[in-house]
């Protein structure tokens, strides 16, 4: 059965983040497909979709002046 959770409650029990290991209450739970659960905290899930940890050769090129063609 699927549970579905309103994001606005804050009776949610306080949770360890897996990959920053802070204690939060808002943090978003994923189960692997052998049932392992993963919590990750909505300041770490943002970092992520950023592309924080894109390349490390990355660099933008226009600011120096460089305008790639």
């Amino acid at each position: 059965m699927i549970e579905s959770l309103d994001p606005k409650m804050d009776d949610r029990p306080v949770e360890r983040c897996s990959s920053c290991d802070r204690e939060v209450t808002h943090y978003n739970t994923h189960l692997s497909p052998t049932n392992e659960r993963k919590i990750i905290c909505w300041e770490c899930r943002s970092r992520d979709e950023k592309g924080f940890n894109a390349k490390r050769d990355f660099r933008r090129g226009a600011r120096f002046g460089y305008i790639p063609r």
